[in-house]
């Protein structure tokens, strides 16, 4: 169901044949990367956090991982993820497909800076199994962030 709420925001935007439908899993920043054929680096991972303002997700470089004293800085919170019962209550989607497009209202998105880097990457689509290209100024557009934000450290 999330991969076709995903298509359809893709299809609004004139851009749902760029999505990838992949034979074999994408679930894990791993997976994703050898299916996709490129470095785990280049997966846009979305992880699902709360804090006192709602649920949020932060997309991130796969060789990033959330840096527990920036987050806290950055969202005043100790940083606690969402279950994953949680995560297809609040976003919409459900782990290993997670993604920062056509989630559930009151979800507040942001991009990590470790994406920066990167030409294109490969955020997810609502499944385990599909992913889209983009660059990073089209991740911008489409997922309409809150903001782009430090919170992340290269593993």
């Amino acid at each position: 169901m999330a991969l076709e709420k995903v298509i359809a925001f893709f299809e609004e935007k004139g851009i749902a044949d760029r999505i990838r439908i992949l034979d074999e899993s994408s679930a894990t920043v791993a997976l994703a990367a050898e299916a996709l054929h490129c470095s785990p680096a280049h997966i846009a991972k979305t992880l699902s956090f709360m804090t006192s303002d709602g649920p949020i997700l932060i997309v991130a470089a796969g060789d990033a991982k959330v840096d527990n004293a920036k987050y806290k800085t950055y969202f005043g919170v100790k940083a606690k993820m969402l279950t994953p019962e949680e995560v297809v209550q609040y976003i919409g989607h459900a782990v290993g497909g997670v993604c920062p497009f056509a989630v559930n209202d009151g979800v507040t998105v942001y991009l990590d800076d470790s994406l920066k880097r990167f030409e294109t990457v490969f955020p997810a689509c609502g499944s385990s199994n599909s992913a889209i290209e983009l660059t990073p100024a089209e991740l911008d557009m489409y997922a309409s962030p809150r903001a782009w934000v430090d919170v992340c450290r290269l593993l």
